[in-house]
């Protein structure tokens, strides 16, 4: 989901241009549509694709500058694309953008090659300063006390990327059951 509104969508007199190129990899074909009209509005040339495959096929036939990938891809892991990105299109700034962000996930996506990390709802002025790599401090989240739910979840994110997404290995380490290791990471994350 991405917030827009009369004050969001004058950034700038140009935020992109003719050489600004974005894929956008969304798997909801709705907020795909909906940043890519946003986006084109703000002078950038707009490719979407919904899964990984589709987005290197695209991608190779775009060039793309900038890249905003979903972390949840349907069944699949916007994490394993940004790699892949990376490696086909030197110097791309890769958003990742994601309704289950978590510190774990930010720090792989950013390990991976990922330029910035943003969670839904985000503003399209927080998207469009992260595609020109230039995040000012009022923009940037807040750090706090995170709450102990929060805690749990950043915790189990961490373990379940520690055992490469194994469900079944994450509830024996953790001592809970499959099934309800699933509805925790079936729900979005705790606000801090």
């Amino acid at each position: 989901m991405i917030a827009t509104g009369d004050g969001e969508n004058t950034v700038g007199a140009r935020t992109g241009g003719a050489a600004d190129r974005v894929l956008i990899v969304e798997d909801d074909p709705t907020a795909a549509m909906l940043l890519a009209r946003s986006l084109r509005r703000h002078a950038y040339e707009v490719e979407t694709a919904a899964s990984v495959q589709q987005a290197l096929e695209r991608g190779a036939l775009c060039n793309p500058t900038a890249a905003i990938v979903d972390l949840r891809l349907g069944r699949e892991s916007g994490l394993a694309l940004v790699p892949l990105l990376a490696e086909r299109h030197p110097g791309i700034r890769i958003l990742v953008l994601t309704g289950y962000a978590s510190v774990t996930t930010a720090v792989q996506a950013i390990k991976l090659g990922a330029s910035d990390y943003l969670a839904k709802p985000a503003r399209l002025t927080e998207i469009l300063t992260a595609l020109r790599g230039a995040r000012p401090l009022e923009l940037q989240p807040e750090l706090n006390r995170p709450s102990p739910r929060r805690l749990e979840w950043e915790y189990i994110q961490q373990v379940l990327a520690e055992q490469q997404g194994n469900i079944s290995a994450t509830a024996r380490v953790l001592g809970v059951q499959r099934r309800t290791l699933q509805r925790k990471l079936a729900k979005k994350p705790a606000r801090s």
